[in-house]
């Protein structure tokens, strides 16, 4: 890894110790599980962000979709009647 950069990191006796277990049993090193736990908390936290943004649009549409339900059940009948034939013109 060329473009690498070497840091320090301070762990706590009791998670390092469960990470050279897991390191041990996975055939593997330190850096490469601290690559691979970094690279899955981005991903994750990036599906978090995600699911928000689109929670968020979901009822932002709700509060429209409603205004628009409401707006519907005050038109008259004749004027959507109107409205779907000037449509189907179109077509």
């Amino acid at each position: 890894m060329a473009d690498s950069k070497r840091i320090m990191i301070s762990l706590p006796d009791s998670l390092l110790k469960e990470i050279d277990s897991i390191v041990n049993n996975e055939n593997t090193n330190r850096s490469e599980f601290i690559r691979k736990a970094m690279q899955l908390y981005i991903r994750e936290k990036t599906k978090v962000e995600i699911r928000e943004r689109m929670k968020k649009g979901y009822q932002e549409m709700a509060t429209i979709n409603l205004s628009l339900a409401e707006l519907g059940l005050s038109l008259d009948v004749s004027s959507l009647e109107n409205y779907e034939v000037k449509m189907a013109e179109c077509e």
